[in-house]
């Protein structure tokens, strides 16, 4: 696509959060994963995918409109597991408990940015850690601790994003914070 950006929506992590999600981290060396940069983490809310650049503006000004129209709220976290199918995981990832602010949240984004909206709306709130390498068997074990103390994720903000794709991971870079509320 000629002139075009990608872009999604997601909310960023607060500092002590990462440092937490980092130390879980140390427990999953294994030559099959790829671990995410900890920039590169993040909660999505909905990806957008490559579209016109001249159509921006408009993104920009339907973010911000969702997100006035959301309470900030609270993830509790659940636990760290391979995902989004155990017995088939492509990704290790922190996983949120379900909670109708961000399923609200997740679904109106989907429901103003998408070309044509899904019937279904099922959002899983997470974070991705690392990723198992497309040419390698995922390894039948691997030790997914439990939180010392209970981690918390306070979303407060959407943010539109811009990823740039590249190697060994993307770039990713925040356009614009959209405060909700």
């Amino acid at each position: 696509m000629k002139e075009s950006i990608r872009l999604f929506v997601a909310a960023a992590l607060p500092p002590a959060l990462l440092s937490k999600l980092q130390d879980q981290l140390q427990h999953f060396e294994h030559p099959t994963l790829r671990m995410l940069p900890p920039q590169n983490l993040h909660l999505t809310l909905y990806f957008i995918g490559n579209v016109p650049h001249q159509e921006l503006p408009g993104i920009k000004a339907r973010v911000a409109r969702v997100a006035q129209q959301h309470q900030p709220f609270t993830l509790q976290f659940e636990r760290t597991e391979p995902g989004p199918k155990p017995k088939s995981p492509r990704l290790v990832w922190a996983r949120f408990a379900p909670h109708p602010a961000f399923e609200s949240l997740s679904r109106h984004l989907t429901e103003e940015l998408a070309e044509q909206p899904p019937e279904k709306h099922k959002a899983i709130p997470h974070i991705t850690l690392a990723r198992y390498r497309k040419d390698a068997k995922p390894p039948k074990q691997l030790p997914y601790p439990e939180a010392e103390e209970p981690l918390e994720l306070p979303v407060q903000e959407v943010a539109l994003w811009q990823s740039v794709l590249g190697s060994p991971h993307p770039t990713y870079k925040v356009l614009e914070r959209y405060p909700l509320g």
